[in-house]
């Protein structure tokens, strides 16, 4: 609360954006940042990366696809602007279990998310298996491709906040292409075009 209360005291800052998991928000601390919603414009963002349990407990995130759906079960319908976070690219995830993600959250009371494509950093354990061995990753067309998909399936009104990943140039290690993020941009613009397509496009075909 002081660290939020003194934030909001400084010039020309409209509200707050709060990174933080979904098994760290109490009930205490979803009233207090509601409170804050009421007179600011707040967005509480959670780090999911996956829908799928599998994939979770293999990249160590420490809850489940439940505690993430409880999350935003408990924040949903207020003030508060929730915003999810998905990482593309995931070891052992398919190209449908990615879209599955991307379904789930179609469908849960969120208003925004951030795409981010696997990448290896130093210091981390994929980025060590990647200096050893150079693990399997996606290439720009395939990551590009599933984005695409990715927005298609998403509601039409939802805030894409992030596309492709951004940083971390002092750790980055691959995939090289990842590291021109106007390029991987601009490829997405273009095979939008190319689809004839946009976000929403596909939202709700399937449904009932």
């Amino acid at each position: 609360k002081a660290l939020y209360d003194e934030a909001l005291t400084a010039e020309d800052i409209i509200g707050l954006s709060i990174g933080t998991r979904p098994d760290c928000v109490s009930d205490e601390t979803i009233a207090l940042i509601r409170s804050y919603a009421e007179r600011y414009h707040v967005w509480l963002e959670f780090g999911l990366q996956s829908i799928h349990d599998r994939t979770l407990r293999a990249i160590n995130r420490g809850h489940d696809r439940a505690t993430f759906l409880d999350a935003v079960r408990r924040t949903g319908n207020s003030p508060i602007r929730v915003c999810a976070h998905i990482i593309v690219g995931l070891p052992d995830e398919s190209r449908e279990e990615m879209l599955e993600t991307a379904r789930a959250l179609a469908e849960l009371p969120i208003q925004g998310i951030k795409i981010h494509n696997l990448l290896a950093l130093r210091g981390t354990a994929f980025g060590n298996r990647y200096e050893q061995d150079e693990p399997a990753m996606m290439n720009r067309e395939e990551y590009v491709a599933t984005v695409c998909d990715i927005l298609e399936i998403l509601p039409p009104e939802m805030v894409v906040q992030r596309l492709t990943a951004d940083g971390y140039r002092e750790i980055f290690l691959g995939p090289e292409w990842a590291a021109n993020k106007l390029a991987v941009l601009n490829a997405i613009h273009r095979e939008l075009e190319a689809r004839d397509s946009w976000q929403g496009k596909r939202y709700g075909i399937g449904k009932g």
